[in-house]
């Protein structure tokens, strides 16, 4: 039972190489307990904390779009997604690559933001038209009776009813600003929210990378777990089977049995919560890439332990500097809010404007006249000072937070990538030391079920070997999830996750 044991360890512990589990983070769709999963509180915790670093709307990386569109892309958006097509009557084959792709296709953060970058154009598009000509044209046809009498106007022997008449209109008017600095300012704040808005997008492709390849790690770490108790289910089986046979032989007595037949039951109910839990984090897998709930989902990706070569945390960082989106994003609000500083002080400057129109004015079309008129005007605010004040106030201020933000956003960036660089380290000593116990474990249990067999002891020392054994699997598959979604969390951190994902995974 011990060899059955061993080959579903060598199966079901090799983690995906490509893979991070959604861990119940901020904006990372799923949920783990210790008591199912097999991960503690305080690494689900990790996990969290890894997560909520690369949040769009987080404290952390935060990419806000809300002097865009006045709102933000939450975290919670991608968790969700649009669910594409129904779901087939077998099961569905799904591999790192695939889910990564159909969130990006799919998940809601990504739609959202999408849609936050449209409007920022749009929002571009419109400051724009306040810097070019507007051209309108009108047609117009008129009947008209005039009683003058009506007006105090009576000529003697004169009918006071002129009338009807028509008139036929036909006018095109143009209106141009000369000269505004504001409207330029407001201009170039729109272009760079727009552009701020397009690294955003950008970064939330990097988010449903790491939000989907977290919640795929983290269903391949419940299927290891699922196998693991099931090859301990069997050791107990067989213990049970070797308690009951000695008891019936009158060579062990009945407490054995009881013993053994607890520690079966027990693995019974841990199959039963280990299955539920990756059933439940399968939901959660295909909510954030749009796949229908009720459809059948096969991991297909599956790889052993695979170590990361050190990383050097001020060559990463001076990296993240040029490739984090959403840091440009960040530097492109900075130049908008000195847009809009600038323009809060432009609008004391004057404004020149041109407006006029021409058009063709008769009873008829052949009975009419060409009629123009052309407007040069000059604008010169004389007092008013609260307003400009308030104005520059309000812009300053706005000026200062964007610049605290990327200013702090730059060392929360350099943070994120040492924390995970040494979460890395600690990780690869974790699985080294925890395969190590799980070999240990094993020959102690090998060893106690031995004895037992040949009647050296009661099956106590089996009953602990068995537990211990238990206890070092979990923390072997623990320290698995851990070291990937470090490594994921690096990728993050440099801001080539949706790249090189698999370059980070696959310890390459």
């Amino acid at each position: 039972m011990l060899a059955i044991l061993g080959t579903a360890l060598s199966c079901g512990m090799g983690l995906p190489s490509s893979t991070m589990a959604v861990a119940q983070a901020p904006g990372g769709p799923g949920s783990t307990s210790s008591a199912n999963s097999g991960l503690s509180t305080a690494q689900v915790n990790q996990a969290q904390q890894q997560l909520n670093s690369g949040n769009v709307s987080g404290s952390g990386s935060a990419v806000s779009s809300s002097a865009v569109s006045g709102s933000q892309v939450s975290s919670d958006s991608f968790k969700g997604s649009i669910v594409s097509g129904t779901a087939t009557a077998g099961v569905m084959d799904l591999s790192l690559d695939e889910a990564i792709q159909r969130g990006l296709r799919t998940n809601l953060g990504v739609i959202l933001q999408t849609s936050s970058t449209l409007n920022a154009n749009g929002q571009r598009l419109e400051q724009l038209q306040a810097l070019l000509p507007t051209v309108t044209g009108s047609a117009s046809y008129s009947v008209e009776q005039v009683n003058l009498a009506a007006y105090g106007l009576k000529f003697p022997g004169l009918n006071p009813i002129i009338g009807p008449f028509q008139v036929e209109d036909f006018q095109a008017s143009l209106s141009q600003t000369l000269f505004s600095l504001p409207a330029l300012q407001s201009y170039l704040q729109a272009k760079h929210n727009f552009q701020s808005a397009k690294f955003s997008a950008e970064d939330a492709r990097d988010m449903v990378v790491l939000t989907v390849g977290n919640a795929y790690l983290l269903c391949i770490a419940d299927a290891a777990r699922v196998e693991a108790v099931k090859a301990e289910l069997a050791t107990s089986k067989v213990s049970l089977d070797q308690a009951i046979a000695a008891h019936d032989a009158g060579t062990s007595p009945k407490l054995d049995v009881l013993r053994a037949q607890v520690d079966y039951q027990t693995e019974q109910q841990n199959l039963i919560s280990t299955a539920n839990q990756l059933a439940k984090d399968k939901l959660a897998l295909a909510r954030t890439i749009g796949v229908p709930l009720d459809q059948q989902l096969a991991l297909t990706d599956f790889a052993p332990y695979a170590a990361l070569d050190h990383v050097d945390a001020k060559d990463a960082f001076e990296q993240a500097l040029k490739t984090r989106k959403d840091l440009r994003a960040m530097q492109e609000s900075l130049k908008a809010a000195e847009a809009q500083k600038k323009a809060a002080w432009e609008q004391q400057l004057p404004t020149a404007d041109a407006n006029g129109f021409f058009g063709d004015q008769g009873t008829t079309v052949g009975h009419s006249h060409g009629v123009y008129t052309a407007t040069g005007e000059i604008t010169v605010p004389i007092l008013q000072i609260a307003k400009t004040k308030g104005d520059e106030q309000v812009a300053g201020a706005q000026y200062t937070q964007a610049e605290a933000r990327l200013s702090d956003q730059v060392q929360q960036v350099n943070q994120d990538i040492r924390s995970s660089i040494l979460d890395i380290e600690a990780a690869a000593k974790l699985v080294e030391a925890t395969k190590s116990n799980v070999d240990l474990a094993t020959e102690a249990l090998s060893e106690s079920q031995q004895r037992f067999h040949e009647g050296i002891s009661d099956n106590l020392p089996v009953s602990q070997a068995q537990s211990q054994f238990e206890q070092a699997n979990d923390q072997y598959i623990s320290a698995l999830y851990q070291h990937n979604i470090a490594k994921l969390s690096l990728a993050r951190a440099l801001g080539v996750a949706q790249t090189s994902y698999k370059t980070y995974l696959g310890g390459k």
